[in-house]
């Protein structure tokens, strides 16, 4: 199971509720992307992602 590696995001459970109420197990999961970012190091490293990690700016992105 992938982790964002900026805010540790990750898979949770929760129900798919129907229109009669019945209740079912489902699982939402964050838009993970594989991108590769600098590191503080000034290294390059290839990492998972959350989207709104990434629209934030909160890594750089490495071309």
């Amino acid at each position: 199971m992938a982790v964002c590696s900026v805010c540790g995001k990750k898979k949770i459970s929760g129900n798919n509720v129907s229109h009669a109420n019945n209740r079912t197990k489902r699982v939402f999961a964050p838009n993970l992307q594989k991108v590769r970012i600098f590191t503080a190091h000034g290294g390059v490293k290839r990492v998972h992602v959350c989207t709104r990690c990434l629209r934030s700016g909160l890594v750089k992105k490495a071309v």
